[in-house]
């Protein structure tokens, strides 16, 4: 059986892809090396769209005309080099259903870290602005589903490095970088180059009319600018000066959002997420949505208004005068230093999982200043023990009951509890929420 097309992977990105495709009328198969989800292979069932499981039968694929991979899978697994070697075109979800797009405009959300938060407080501005629109990619639906369910005017959009590979006509009206911190160099040969590289994807195929929006403050991101030139507009956020371009920026205690040299302010005071990762997600999420001609009045209830994101800097709980943060979401040690640099009082950290290559002297300084005890919650905490006994107590665990336990112990009335791995959670759980459901079971437990 000769197939159209073959998807790889059958995930929400793989399962959308081949709902649209079916919907176009393009012969797909879908094929899994794991075992489909029980609720993704109810809905390929019932729109009767063939598919394999555990296994990749290579006639099935290296036949197809074009073939869709799931970000997970790596390149150096053996069916990629195979289809490299095929030279059958290999095209990200997000490339797939750009083609079905229609008339619809982008705006697209990438970065090392605030990109989650980013895109919700964007989507939510545009949604009070009374905006047709949807929230996809990496939160909501898929880009394919998305469309072929219920397409929008506009998509705003949450994606991986991974999903910017393999692209060759995506092109979003207007694009952000929140910043970029080495994190999961394991899949680009360990070297942040290539990272950095991946993330500028973003813009690889943008146009004049175009804008580009990038923190200046960001060292990757502004010494890539130095040497490679972009096509689109490219506006800038930051802290660090105040802007006589468009863009956004700070004065004193005024975030200024600035559009066709017309300046909108707010007070950081009147800020609802507080912290300073939080001010670069604002003016990220503020001057994306300027540029896309959203009143300003729906700009500032918005960030007066917005509420925290699940797993990223979420109060739980206070215990005897002692408060948890939950903080699953930081999986790098950018996101723990932001989380750290936050933190007011005194902080017992609980840190660990499957480390990615951290080079925890990043977080040395705030460690000294801020942390009072660190927990860890892994199966080898060899690098944090290396980088920390000589600062502070260090001690193991191995679940988030016997974490918060012992976190407690060293906690006292007034001080925090704060879960910000800076690791990856696949040794001990799912996913970095099943760890943050867990953490939070454990507080309550309490």
């Amino acid at each position: 059986m000769k197939y159209e097309l073959v998807i790889l992977g059958s995930g929400e990105s793989g399962t959308g892809a081949a709902l649209l495709a079916k919907q176009r009328g393009i012969a797909v198969f879908v094929s899994d090396m794991g075992v489909i989800p029980e609720k993704y292979k109810r809905e390929l069932d019932s729109n009767q769209i063939p598919y394999e499981e555990s296994k990749h039968t290579e006639d099935f694929i290296l036949g197809a005309k074009e073939i869709i991979k799931s970000p997970g899978i790596p390149e150096k697994a053996p069916m990629i080099k195979k289809i490299r070697a095929n030279n059958i075109p290999l095209m990200s979800e997000i490339e797939f259903a750009y083609r079905y797009k229609g008339e619809s405009k982008i705006v697209c959300i990438t970065g090392s870290n605030g990109k989650t938060t980013t895109t919700t407080l964007t989507y939510e501005i545009f949604k009070h602005a009374g905006y047709d629109v949807s929230v996809v990619g990496n939160i909501g639906y898929s880009f394919a589903r998305q469309i072929a369910i219920q397409p929008t005017a506009w998509y705003i959009m949450e994606i991986s490095s991974f999903q910017l590979d393999d692209l060759f006509t995506f092109r979003p009206d207007i694009a952000v970088i929140t910043n970029i911190t080495p994190d999961h160099l394991d899949r680009y040969e360990y070297d942040f180059n290539l990272y950095v590289k991946a993330k500028f994807n973003i813009a690889k195929f943008q146009t004049a009319n175009d804008f580009l929006i990038i923190c200046k403050d960001d060292k990757a991101s502004i010494q890539y600018l130095e040497t490679n030139k972009q096509n689109p507009k490219i506006l800038f956020f930051t802290m660090n000066e105040q802007l006589n371009t468009d863009g956004a920026y700070m004065n004193q205690n005024e975030l200024i959002l600035r559009t066709n040299g017309e300046p909108f302010s707010i007070s950081i005071n009147d800020l609802s997420l507080k912290g300073k990762h939080n001010q670069y997600n604002s003016m990220a999420a503020g001057i994306s949505s300027r540029v896309a001609e959203v009143r300003n009045e729906s700009i500032r209830e918005c960030l007066k208004n917005f509420k925290s994101i699940e797993h990223r800097m979420e109060p739980v709980a206070s215990i005897r005068g002692v408060e948890f943060i939950n903080d699953s979401k930081a999986t790098n040690l950018n996101s723990v230093w932001y989380a750290l640099e936050s933190m007011k009082k005194p902080t017992v950290l609980i840190l660990g999982g499957v480390d990615k290559g951290n080079d925890y002297s990043e977080i040395a300084d705030l460690i000294k200043e801020k942390v009072k005890a660190i927990v860890c919650l892994g199966i080898d905490n060899t690098a944090i023990h290396t980088a920390f006994d000589s600062m502070v107590p260090v001690v193991d665990t191995n679940s988030t009951d016997e974490a918060v336990r012992k976190a407690y112990e060293f906690a006292s009335n007034g001080d925090c509890v704060l879960l910000s791995p800076a690791c990856a959670s696949f040794d001990l759980f799912k996913n970095y929420e099943d760890r943050g459901e867990q953490f939070k079971n454990s507080v309550r437990a309490l």
